[in-house]
C-alpha cells in the first residue's frame, strides 16, 4: 500500500461518509493496466494518473467518485459523472449502465434519459421583513432537510433530478404531486442529504420522513390545499409519510414565541404561509421564511490548512459568493469532514447574522454540501447580486449605500411623509405641509440590507397611492 499522503498535498476529495476500506489498485496508467473490478460500499482505491499523486477512487452509497480533475470538473449531478480511471476499474459496460452514456454526462442529459425534462414547478419562500403583521398568517416549523416534490410517480430534487427511494417508502403516495421535505431530524441537515443521494434504495432510507406541507395541482386557497394534504397523507396510512403541522399566528409576539421554542429544540426556524393563497411557481411574498440566522450558499475555492488542534488537517474552506466575494468558513466542520473536506468547487451551505457593510458574511458557520441547488452562471453575477442572493433579497438591483440618501420626503397635497435610515432602523414621520409632525414610527429590521428593502418598499407603496418625492 502506498504511503498515506497528507490531505493538503493532494487533489481533492469528493466529499463523502468517510471510507470503511482502502485498497491499492495497479500502479500503471489505468488506460495501460486494463484493471478491472468494483468497490463495496464504503470503500475506496487509489490508481496512479498523470499526476504526481495518485487518485482517489470511492464508492459511497452507489455513488461513485475520483479525486482526478476531469470527475471533479465534470459537472452535472455528481451520481452521473465518471472518468477514464472509474472506468478502468469497473469497466465500460458497467459505468455505461450505471451513467447513462459512454461519456461524463450532464445533469440535463441524465435527466432527459430519466423522461426529467424540467425543474419541478415549486413555490419559493422570501425572507420576512421583521415588519409584515404575521397575524393570520399559517407558520409551520421551517424543517432543515432536502427539498422533494412527488410527481404522481417519483420524487425529484429542486434541479429535477431523480431520488432513488426504496419502493416501500414511495408505496402509498397519490398519482397527484405533492410538495414537501426529506428530513432526518433537527441538525441531521448532511444526514438527510447523504441518504437522499445514494442510489442503493437501501435501508438507511427508513433514517428519513418524507414531510408534506403542499398540493400543488390543487387550484385552491392554502387552507383547502392544507386539507388535500392532511388527507391524502392520512390515507397512506405510513409512518414516514407525515402530513406537516401549521399552526395560525396571533401576531409578533407570537411569532417571536414560537421561533425562540424551535430553535430551542434545534430547529432551523419558521415559515409563514398567507391565509388563502394560491400555490404560485417561483419567489412568492405569501411564503416567508422567519430565522435569526440567515443562510445562503457558496463555492469552495481552497482548503485553509488548519493550526493548533486542527494542524495536519482542514482549517477553514475558503469560500466565493456569486459575486466573487472571497471569505472563510471555518465552524461547523465536523472531525470526518476536516479530514475529508468538500473538495475545491463544491456548493455548500453556510449559515451568517448578516453581510457587513462589504458584504462579507458575518460569524459564517458550515452547514453541509448541496447538491440540490445550481450555481447562477457566471455572465449573471453582478458587483451586489450575490450579496443580494446571500441576504436572501427579493431583488437582484443593486442596494444604495448608506451614506446615499438616508431621508426622503414625499408629498401629496398637504400631507407630507418622510422615511429616514438609521442602520437597521427605517424611521417614518407623518406631517402637515407646514411642517407639524402628526406621528413617527420606527421599523426595526434584520440588517442593514433589510432596513434598505424594507423601505423601498413603503416608498412603492406611497408612490402608488400618488405621492411624489420632493428633491431639494
Amino acid at each position: 500500500m502506498p504511503k498515506e499522503t497528507p490531505w493538503w498535498k493532494k487533489a481533492p476529495v469528493a466529499a463523502a461518509d468517510a471510507p470503511r476500506a482502502v485498497r491499492p489498485a495497479d500502479e500503471e496508467a489505468p488506460e495501460a493496466a486494463g484493471v478491472t473490478g468494483d468497490l463495496a460500499d464504503g470503500e475506496s482505491t487509489t490508481m496512479r494518473g498523470s499526476g504526481a499523486q495518485p487518485y482517489v477512487l470511492k464508492n459511497v452509497g452507489g455513488v461513485y467518485s475520483c479525486s482526478c480533475p476531469a470527475w471533479r470538473n465534470a459537472g452535472g449531478a455528481i451520481d452521473r459523472r465518471t472518468c477514464k480511471h472509474l472506468r478502468a476499474l469497473r469497466g465500460d459496460a458497467a459505468e455505461t449502465a450505471r451513467v447513462g452514456a459512454a461519456a461524463p454526462v450532464a445533469a440535463a442529459a441524465a435527466n432527459a434519459a430519466a423522461g426529467i425534462t424540467t425543474a419541478p414547478p415549486i413555490l419559493l419562500a422570501h425572507p420576512w421583513d421583521n415588519a409584515t403583521d404575521p397575524t393570520g398568517w399559517w407558520v409551520s416549523e421551517k424543517l432543515d432537510g432536502v427539498r422533494a416534490y412527488w410527481d404522481g410517480s417519483r420524487l425529484i430534487s429542486r434541479l429535477g433530478n431523480a431520488f432513488h427511494a426504496p419502493d416501500w417508502f414511495v408505496a402509498g403516495l397519490p398519482s397527484t404531486p405533492l410538495d414537501g421535505e426529506l428530513w432526518a431530524g433537527r441538525k441531521k441537515f448532511q444526514r438527510a442529504v447523504s441518504i437522499a443521494r445514494r442510489q442503493d434504495r437501501g435501508d438507511t432510507w427508513r433514517e428519513l420522513s418524507y414531510v408534506v406541507f403542499d398540493a400543488p395541482s390543487s387550484d385552491g386557497p392554502f387552507e383547502q390545499r392544507l386539507a388535500e394534504v392532511t388527507r391524502l397523507i392520512e390515507a397512506c396510512g405510513a409512518a414516514h409519510l407525515q402530513a406537516h403541522a401549521h399552526q395560525r399566528c396571533d401576531g409578533f409576539d407570537h411569532l417571536r414565541v414560537e421561533l425562540a421554542r424551535v430553535e430551542a429544540l434545534g430547529g432551523e426556524g419558521l415559515m409563514m404561509r398567507k391565509a388563502g393563497s394560491r400555490y404560485e411557481v417561483g419567489r412568492s411574498w405569501t411564503l416567508l421564511k422567519v430565522k435569526t440566522f440567515h443562510d445562503a450558499e457558496a463555492r469552495v475555492t481552497a482548503h485553509v490548512r488548519g493550526a493548533g488542534k486542527h494542524q495536519g488537517r482542514l482549517g477553514s474552506l475558503q469560500c466565493a459568493m456569486p459575486d466573487g466575494t472571497v471569505f472563510n468558513v471555518g465552524t461547523g466542520l465536523s472531525d470526518d469532514e476536516r479530514n475529508n473536506p468538500p473538495p475545491v468547487g463544491t456548493i455548500i451551505t453556510y449559515r451568517y447574522q448578516e453581510l457587513s457593510n462589504d458584504g462579507v458574511p458575518r460569524f459564517p458557520s458550515y452547514v453541509g454540501v448541496r447538491d440540490d441547488v445550481a450555481w447562477p452562471p457566471a455572465e449573471a453575477a453582478t458587483p451586489r447580486a450575490a450579496a443580494a442572493a446571500a441576504a436572501a433579497a427579493p431583488s437582484l438591483a443593486p442596494e444604495p449605500a448608506p451614506a446615499e440618501r438616508p431621508r426622503r420626503t414625499f408629498a401629496r397635497g398637504d400631507e407630507r411623509w418622510t422615511i429616514e435610515l438609521d442602520g437597521r432602523a427605517v424611521v417614518v414621520s407623518e406631517s402637515s405641509a407646514d411642517g407639524d409632525v402628526d406621528a413617527t414610527t420606527t421599523r426595526r429590521c434584520a440588517s442593514a440590507s433589510a432596513a434598505w428593502r424594507d423601505a423601498e418598499r413603503l416608498i412603492a407603496e406611497k408612490l402608488a397611492a400618488g405621492y411624489q418625492e420632493i428633491v431639494a
